[in-house]
Formats: structure tokens, sequence, C-alpha cells
């Protein structure tokens, strides 16, 4: 009978380019390492698009698949992580449109005069806000859900996922103006909403039974 591999979880710290040079000489039970580090990321990117769990889910599935396929075209040099969004962008999208709902996500953006939002810090709420985070943090999710796509997207990636302008530009193939444009007006389109609330990074959080669940299943299929 074949030995199990138990993965050491002490190899969480490894470079991507380690991990995955490692994968590709044929220890392929490290790919769990990145999709459980790339779950969070690729799950609030996919829900920009896509709405219903089951198909976030498949499409976060699908997304591991089809990288964990390709992986011999990846380049050691760039981001595993940027490369993995493009796809499952990519996926949501079609996914989009086979229902015929793709919005018009390449349609020009502007912007206007007023100063962009600054969320208050969490050290300056009073008792009683504090005491509403958590109907706050249902609020905010709420109010980036009525975004456009497009977006929507470049909100979350920034100010959630806190990538860099030069990053979001590769992975929706903007340039970094345009991606400063769509921010700006996100944040615009936000401040009536949210220019009380406090800001929580754990917004559209892909807990532990969904993290374990999608990558089990990855793994499963690889």
């Amino acid at each position: 009978m074949e030995a199990i591999k138990i993965i050491d979880f002490s190899n969480q710290k490894l470079k991507e380019s380690e991990i995955i040079k490692r994968i590709l000489s044929g220890e392929k039970e490290l790919y769990e390492i990145l999709v459980r580090r790339n779950n969070q990321k690729l799950y609030r990117v996919i829900r920009s698009y896509l709405k219903d769990d089951t198909e976030i889910e498949d499409t976060m599935q699908n997304s591991y698949l089809k990288a964990y396929t390709n992986l011999h075209q990846f380049r050691l040099d760039a981001s595993f992580s940027t490369w993995l969004t493009r796809i499952g962008i990519n996926d949501a999208l079609a996914r989009v449109i086979q229902k015929g709902k793709l919005l018009s996500i390449n349609e020009k953006s502007y912007i206007d005069d007023n100063t962009i939002l600054q969320m208050p810090d969490k050290s300056e709420l009073n008792p009683q806000d504090k005491m509403i985070k958590s109907e706050a943090k249902q609020l905010l999710e709420n109010a980036i859900d009525q975004l456009d796509t497009k977006y929507r997207t470049v909100y979350v990636l920034k100010e959630v996922e806190e990538m860099t302008h030069g990053e979001i530009a590769v992975i929706l193939d903007l340039t970094v103006a345009n991606v400063k444009v769509r921010l700006h007006r996100a944040k615009e389109m936000l401040r009536e909403k949210l220019y009380e609330l406090s800001f929580d990074k754990n917004v559209f959080e892909f807990g532990f039974k969904k993290c374990d669940r999608v990558t089990e299943n990855v793994m499963n299929n690889i």
C-alpha cells in the first residue's frame, strides 16, 4: 500500500517559487499550501462577479485546477497570486456571459472634484459604534455589493486585499491611471453610506469550513 504523505505546514513559509518547483518535480501535495494561501483573496475577487456561494466555490475550484494543469507555463519570477486571480476573473466572467448578465466593465469612468473617501480609524469609534460593529460590517458588505462590477472589483482588490495599483492593473488588464479612476469613483459612491462606519478588512470572509471544503475538493482532483 502506498504510504500517505503528510504535509508539513511549517513549509507555509516557503517562497512561492520554491513550492512551485517542488510541485512540478512531483510533490503535488504541496499545492495545498498555495490553495490555502490564496483562498481568501480568490473568494473575494470572484465574489465581485458572482453572488451564489455554490457557484463561487465551483469557480474557485475550477480556477485552482486550471492553474495546476498549466503550472508548467507559470513564470517563476512572477506572482502566482496575480496569475491565479486573472484565471479566476476570466472563469467568473465566462459564467456571467453564459447567463447573459455581462456588465459593461470596460465602460469609461469619470472623476469628479470631491475628496476621496477616508474611512475613520477603528480607534476613533465611540463605545456605541463598537457595539454595532457586526451590523456595520454587514452594511459595508451590502454597500460594496451595490457597486457596479468594475468598481466593486477594484475596490475589493485595493481596500480589502491591499494590492498595489500596479498589481490590480495587471490583473484587470487596465492602466494604472484607470485603476485609480475606478477606485476613486467607488469610494465616492460609497461615501454617504460608509462615512461613519469603521472599515473592517474581515468583510467577505471565506471561513474555515468553506476553505477546507474548497481545498479538499481541489486536492482530490489533481
